[in-house]
């Protein structure tokens, strides 16, 4: 992917300008970053891949919480300082928004997307050092949590990612490094799953944005 200005990004000799450059601020236009996006994940899913109308208002806090517009985000009550938890039912597209968004802020480092299960299983082989790099570790979004298995190593079960959750919670106090989660869980259940001091930290390190428990499986 060539590389012009931030705002504008150019793919095989297709140019995408998603706002307009005054000085050292951006301003971005939300359908022309829609557009792109559409492009792009019909690049990444194929040409059925399409941004739906009911998707629009969990798009515009997505969107302005990338580019980090602190007025419109001010106004959404998101903080430009957390990380994103992003949940909704199985199929409404969390995964692939989340995957998308790193290509309209290309000039940021983009953060890596972990499915939760891998880290599990790394544990399982590696013990608690994995643990330790996750928690040592930096920008990185969380995929699916709440389906992994009880994490074991050595006889010794583990429930590893309420374990990490509290390790990123340090580097995120600490080193002000965010972390992004995706999953089918909702509050309650996540409190059920990795207990209230879990819970509690989540509250401080996240943003929570949530599609409606209505929303359609898009991959039927």
């Amino acid at each position: 992917m060539k590389q012009i200005q931030p705002h504008i990004i150019i793919e095989d000799d297709e140019k995408y300008v998603l706002g307009d450059l005054k000085g050292n601020s951006i301003t971005y236009d939300f359908q022309s970053i829609l557009d792109y996006l559409s492009h792009k994940g019909q690049q990444e899913y194929g040409t059925l891949f399409k941004i739906h109308e009911e998707d629009r208002e969990i798009l515009f806090k997505l969107c302005n919480y990338f580019i980090k517009d602190e007025v419109n985000c001010k106004q959404l009550n998101m903080d430009l300082n957390k990380g994103i938890l992003l949940s909704g039912p199985v199929g409404c597209g969390k995964t692939s928004l989340m995957k998308l968004l790193r290509y309209i802020v290309p000039h940021q480092k983009p953060y890596k997307i972990i499915p939760a299960r891998n880290v599990v299983f790394g544990f399982n082989h590696l013990g608690y050092k994995t643990i330790e790099d996750y928690g040592d570790s930096g920008y990185v979004c969380f995929d699916d949590l709440g389906i992994e298995p009880l994490g074991r190593h050595y006889g010794k079960d583990c429930n590893v990612m309420g374990e990490v959750i509290l390790s990123r919670y340090e580097l995120f106090l600490n080193h002000k490094v965010k972390t992004h989660i995706t999953t089918n869980l909702n509050a309650h259940e996540l409190e059920e799953r990795y207990g209230q001091r879990v819970r509690s930290r989540m509250r401080e390190q996240f943003n929570l944005i949530a599609f409606e428990t209505t929303t359609k499986d898009k991959r039927r």
